[in-house]
């Protein structure tokens, strides 16, 4: 092989990756919407578009196995760093954190922890509607867990809109557009069937 062909082939190369690439980058990431039911079925997560421009993607604890703390009451964000949010229910509290899309289409950033009142990074996908994979690690320690995608409203879930009456709360960073956290949303609740959701 000349010299020539060489140069001519590893040009060729590049320029099909960069078409490539430019049509993956061009496409939009599908948001994984819906309620999901973790791994170990103690709490339903909520998912949807978030951010002022809603392509962040934020998730939110809808539903709790045990809510209640020893005493009998709503359990607190006790833990949390931010001393004006210790108070808040833990059942509502936005746990991803405005996930931003990577470049291999998949979701990342952090997810706060209510328990310890710590935040992990963590990666979000769905390769299949019926299932959201959530890999968190903490230093080069991760794992994955498969959580399953529920239609049906469990008692005690929180059904409302994001920043409406029963619905969760926005953490203010991440409230839509034109919302007031705590108040009338800007946007809907996210469907439950599968329905893709798309960022631009």
């Amino acid at each position: 092989m000349t010299l020539i062909h060489v140069r001519f082939t590893t040009a060729a190369l590049f320029a099909a990756a960069a078409l490539v690439s430019s049509h993956c980058h061009a496409a939009p990431a599908v948001v994984p919407a819906g309620t999901w039911l973790t791994e170990d079925g103690r709490a339903r997560v909520r998912t949807e578009p978030c951010g002022s421009d809603a392509t962040r993607l934020c998730g939110f604890i809808v539903w709790g196995s045990k809510p209640l703390d020893e005493n009998g009451k709503p359990k607190v964000d006790r833990y949390n760093p931010d001393p004006a949010k210790q108070a808040r229910p833990q059942l509502g509290h936005q746990m991803l954190l405005g996930l931003r899309t990577n470049s291999d289409g998949r979701f990342e950033g952090k997810i706060y922890n209510a328990e310890d009142g710590k935040s992990y990074d963590v990666t979000v996908w769905s390769d299949q509607s019926a299932t959201l994979t959530v890999k968190g690690c903490m230093l080069v320690f991760c794992a994955s867990q498969a959580w399953k995608r529920v239609a049906d409203v469990a008692h005690g879930q929180l059904q409302g809109a994001t920043d409406a009456a029963g619905g969760p709360r926005s953490d203010p960073e991440w409230a839509a557009k034109g919302a007031v956290t705590g108040s009338v949303p800007a946007r809907r609740a996210p469907p439950t069937d599968g329905s893709p959701t798309r960022v631009k």
